[in-house]
């Protein structure tokens, strides 16, 4: 079994998925993972929809954008799309100003739980806000946050060192890179 720190060092974004669909409890599971993060003043305002039916999912894929520094030919094709989706909402009531820290802590959550499992995740806030309310029928005092796409990984990023630029990029040998800070360009100090 992979270590929490294992997870955290491997786990990428995935764009392109395996088109074997996710069940019901995993994705019970992933929000059960989501809703146990820390919260602030534990105001928890968050909910969620889970988009389990590839009807559902296609129509969700038509309202997010992917890979912005390689859209739109990274797109995932037809056969790599997300077979599952989770709408991370906030209750418009129960907001504070912390929301997007719960936010960050939560999502987190969900995607070391799904890469638990072996599934993938790609973190979207590039959603059509309006449209995608409107697909999942939210009431009007929620606030769609962002969307966790979830599926099988078909594909295998890689972590490389940053040289000149952050843009991740796809090798000669087709495979996505993903540049990161080294600790030496991070850690200010320790006092």
């Amino acid at each position: 079994m992979m270590t929490i720190l294992e997870a955290i060092k491997t786990r990428r974004t995935i764009r392109k998925f395996d088109q074997t669909p996710l069940s019901k409890e995993q994705l019970a599971k992933y929000i059960d993972a989501s809703r146990l993060a820390p919260s602030a003043a534990n105001l928890q305002p968050l909910r969620y929809v889970a988009v389990q039916s590839r009807e559902m999912a296609e129509k969700m894929f038509e309202l997010v954008k992917w890979a912005g520094y390689l859209a739109p030919d990274y797109d995932p094709k037809e056969g790599e799309r997300p077979v599952a989706y989770i709408a991370v909402c906030s209750d418009k009531s129960n907001r504070s100003n912390w929301t997007s820290l719960d936010l960050g802590a939560a999502v987190e959550n969900m995607i070391l739980a799904a890469l638990s499992d072996g599934v993938g995740a790609c973190w979207i806030g590039s959603v059509n806000y309006p449209e995608a309310t409107k697909l999942l029928a939210l009431s009007e005092d929620i606030k769609l946050e962002c969307v966790v796409a979830l599926g099988y990984p078909k594909e295998e990023p890689k972590e490389v060192a940053i040289s000149e630029d952050i843009k991740y990029y796809v090798d000669e040998t087709g495979t996505l890179c993903v540049p990161k800070y080294s600790m030496d360009d991070v850690l200010l100090k320790t006092v």
